[in-house]
């Protein structure tokens, strides 16, 4: 028994530290996305989920590794502040504010921008005040917009999606039409490659649905705990093994990537599952 007893307090001490130190990393994590008709390769850099979480002063690790891949590209997919009241949005500013001299940026909202858009009265930090620095510095927001990039002879449309609030919930998924995404963002356009920033890939059966060529999501935190090689164990709005937790997947004609995020909160957690920055090689069809 004695045996029993210490074997397990050793193993908790190790998931402890291990959790410990998978709070204070992360890595860069690189997938191929085919773009028929394009050329010359494009890189894309995905971040989503940094909660004003810090990887050096003023994230100075993060932006040193978002420039030696040398992006034509940086998407945001939303949450990159914590909307809650004693909290700030200075960390997740100081940070987004020096994309721009990288490449160009565009920032769709997460569930955390969204409810301080909406209920501004709730908190005492203003995302009215962190949009128009952000605007300033050279950053485009895209909600329940879109913008258009042109890569050679491709059309390449970015669009920030933002679904109701009330799909935020914990304990239970409510439910979504399709048609509020087509009333939010339009049906999907003929002739160009659609990317579209969904935050919650819950909704994903909608988003293929709907429609899209590279659909980008974040907001499971890679399922908080990872089973290695498998999926995630749980999202932050505590379902089990949600579908779409952290990776690459393909689905008919459409590509998804699941980013597995960059920061924590409320459950400081991250267990065989670090912090990550998202980077897509767009590459051409390989001629037969």
């Amino acid at each position: 028994m004695k045996i029993v007893l210490t074997s397990f307090v050793i193993f908790i001490i190790l998931i402890l530290l291990e959790i410990r130190r998978e709070l204070s990393f992360f890595k860069s994590v690189k997938y191929e996305i085919k773009v028929p008709g394009l050329k010359e390769e494009k890189t894309v850099v995905f971040l989503s989920d940094l909660h004003n979480h810090e990887y050096g002063n003023k994230n100075e690790g993060l932006l040193k590794a978002i420039r030696k891949e040398q992006p034509d590209l940086i998407l945001v997919g939303g949450d990159m502040l914590v909307s809650k009241s004693g909290h700030s949005f200075q960390v997740a500013y100081e940070f987004v504010k020096y994309l721009p001299d990288i490449c160009p940026v565009y920032c769709a909202n997460g569930n955390h921008e969204q409810r301080m858009k909406i209920h501004p009265e709730r908190y005492d930090i203003s995302y009215a005040k962190y949009q128009e620095q952000l605007i300033k510095d050279g950053v485009h927001f895209l909600e329940n917009d879109s913008a258009y990039l042109y890569y050679e002879k491709i059309n390449v449309k970015i669009t920030g999606l933002e679904i109701p609030l009330r799909c935020y919930t914990h304990f239970r998924k409510e439910n979504m039409e399709t048609q509020e995404i087509v009333d939010r963002i339009g049906e999907k356009e003929a002739g160009v490659f659609e990317i579209l920033l969904a935050h919650n890939p819950s909704y994903m059966k909608h988003y293929l649905e709907r429609g899209a060529d590279l659909i980008l999501c974040g907001h499971l935190h890679g399922g908080i705990v990872r089973i290695p090689g498998v999926a995630g164990a749980i999202s932050p709005s505590f379902e089990i093994f949600p579908r779409y937790s952290g990776d690459h997947y393909r689905k008919a004609d459409t590509d998804i990537v699941v980013s597995k995020g960059l920061g924590t909160h409320t459950f400081n957690i991250r267990l065989f599952n670090p912090a990550e920055i998202v980077v897509l090689k767009l590459q051409g069809e390989k001629e037969k």
